[in-house]
C-alpha cells in the first residue's frame, strides 16, 4: 500500500520494517491492539512520512514525490481515499521486483526478500551461494529500483508475458521454503507455504489459459496435500515411504491431478507440468511400492533435460535406482560430486545415504547421514538424519 501511495519501493520498505519492530516492542507490553493490520499500516505511514522527510537532498525528494503522478503514488491519500483497503497489490508488487531492467537472478532474490519475507540466509541457500554475495546482489537490486522511477501497476499483457518465468520461480521457491524450512525447530513454515498458493491461484485467475502457471498450482497442491503426514505427534520427519497416506488430502490432490492433466493437453509442457506430474503419480500410489518408478524415472529426464538443476539430476538419480538398482542410481550421484553448486549440500549426502543403505552398506549409509545431519541447518531434518544413522550403527 504504501509502494501504491509514495512511488517508492525502498524506502516503503524500510518503513514496513520500523513498524514491525515498533509493534515487536510495544506489542507484548501493552497488547495487541484491535486491528493489528491496522496499526501496523497506519505507523508505517507516519514512518515513511518522516522517513522522506530527513532523507538526504529531503526537499528535492519531497518535491519529487509531490509531483509524481498518479502511476508514480504520492505524498498523502486524496481525502476521500482510505489509508486501509481491501486492495491487494502483491501481484503487482512481484511484477515490480521482477522488471526487466535487473537480472532474473537479481529479481528473484530481491522478490524472495520484499514479497516472499525470506532472510538472505535462506535465500542464499535457495540459490547454493554465499550469504555476502546474496547480501550485496540484494543490496544492487533495491537501488536500481530506487532509481529507476518504475510505475508501480500491473504490466501490460507484453511486459507481464516477459516476467512471467521469473514470477513463477519466486513463487516456487517461497513455497519450497515454506514446505521444508531451510532453517530453524519447524519443518515447515507454513505461512509461506500458505501464501505461495495464494498467490499462485491470483495469478492462476489472472492468467487462466497459461499451462506452467497451472502446473505450478497443481505443484503445490500435490506436495501440500502430503503435509499433514510429514510429521509425527513430537515434530519428528516421516520419510515419504512411510507416511500414513490416509491423511493426505484428497481434495488437494484431485484438485492437482485435474489441473496439471488439463494443462499438459494444452501444451507446451513445461517444467513445473513435470514437477506436478511427478508429484501426483507419488499422490495417486495406494502404497509406496505401488508408485510408478518407470513413469516418475521417464518424467525425471525429460526435466533434467529442461532445467540443467542439480538438484533435478539428484533426485532422477534416486529414481534411477528404485528401478534399476541403487548400484546405478549410486553411479548416477557420482556425477554431481564435481558440481560447485552441490559442495557440501546436505541433500547429496543425504540420497547417497539412502542408496547405500538399500545396497546394504551400513557402514558407507551411517557415514553420509552423518555428513549430511552436520550439512543441514534444519532441525527436524537433522534430527532424521541422526535416527537414521543411529538405527544402521545399532544393527
Amino acid at each position: 500500500m504504501l509502494t501504491r501511495r509514495f512511488g517508492d519501493f525502498a524506502t516503503a520498505e524500510d518503513a514496513v520494517q520500523e513498524a514491525l519492530l515498533d509493534a515487536a516492542t510495544q506489542w507484548p507490553a501493552q497488547g495487541l491492539p484491535d486491528n493489528p493490520r491496522g496499526w501496523l499500516v497506519q505507523v508505517a505511514y507516519r514512518r515513511m512520512i518522516e522517513l522522506v522527510r530527513v532523507e538526504a537532498a529531503r526537499r528535492d525528494r519531497e518535491d519529487r514525490v509531490a509531483r509524481r503522478d498518479g502511476d508514480h503514488g504520492r505524498v498523502a491519500p486524496a481525502a476521500d481515499e482510505p489509508l486501509i483497503s481491501d486492495r491487494d497489490d502483491t501481484l503487482v508488487l512481484l511484477f515490480l521486483c521482477c522488471h526487466p531492467t535487473l537480472s532474473t537472478a537479481s529479481a528473484i532474490a530481491l522478490t524472495l526478500r520484499a514479497v516472499g519475507g525470506l532472510t538472505t540466509a535462506e535465500i542464499a541457500r535457495a540459490f547454493l551461494v554465499p550469504e555476502a554475495t546474496m547480501a550485496q546482489r540484494i543490496s544492487r537490486a533495491k537501488q536500481r529500483i530506487r532509481t529507476s522511477g518504475l510505475p508501480f501497476r500491473m504490466p501490460d499483457e507484453g511486459e507481464r508475458e516477459a516476467r512471467l518465468a521469473t514470477v513463477l520461480h519466486v513463487l516456487y521457491l517461497i513455497f519450497t521454503e515454506g514446505h521444508t524450512a531451510s532453517l530453524g525447530p519447524d519443518l515447515r513454515r507454513v505461512d509461506l507455504a500458505e501464501e505461495a498458493i495464494r498467490l499462485t491461484r491470483a495469478m492462476h485467475a489472472l492468467l487462466p489459459d497459461d499451462s506452467e502457471v497451472a502446473g505450478l498450482l497443481a505443484l503445490m497442491l500435490l506436495t501440500e496435500a502430503r503435509a499433514a503426514a510429514r510429521t509425527g505427534p513430537s515434530g519428528e520427519l516421516i520419510s515419504l515411504a512411510d507416511q500414513n497416506r490416509s491423511r493426505w488430502d484428497a481434495t488437494a490432490i484431485a484438485e492437482g491431478t485435474t489441473l496439471v492433466t488439463r494443462a499438459m493437453t494444452r501444451g507446451p509442457v513445461g517444467p513445473y507440468q513435470l514437477q506436478a506430474a511427478i508429484a501426483a503419480l507419488h499422490d495417486e500410489a495406494p502404497t509406496a511400492a505401488q508408485t510408478d518408478w518407470p513413469q516418475i524415472l521417464a518424467l525425471y529426464q525429460v526435466l533434467e533435460r529442461l532445467s540443467g538443476n542439480p538438484v533435478v539430476s539428484l533426485n532422477r538419480a534416486v529414481a534411477t535406482a528404485m528401478v534399476h538398482g541403487p548400484t546405478a542410481g549410486l553411479d548416477a550421484l557420482a556425477a554431481l560430486d564435481a558440481d560447485p553448486r552441490m559442495a557440501g549440500h546436505h541433500r547429496l549426502d543425504a540420497a547417497r545415504a539412502h542408496l547405500y543403505e538399500m545396497a546394504g552398506d551400513r557402514d558407507a549409509a551411517v557415514a553420509h547421514y552423518r555428513a549430511a545431519a552436520g550439512q543441514t541447518t534444519s532441525l527436524p531434518e537433522q534430527r532424521y538424519l541422526q535416527m537414521r544413522a543411529a538405527r544402521l550403527a545399532q544393527g
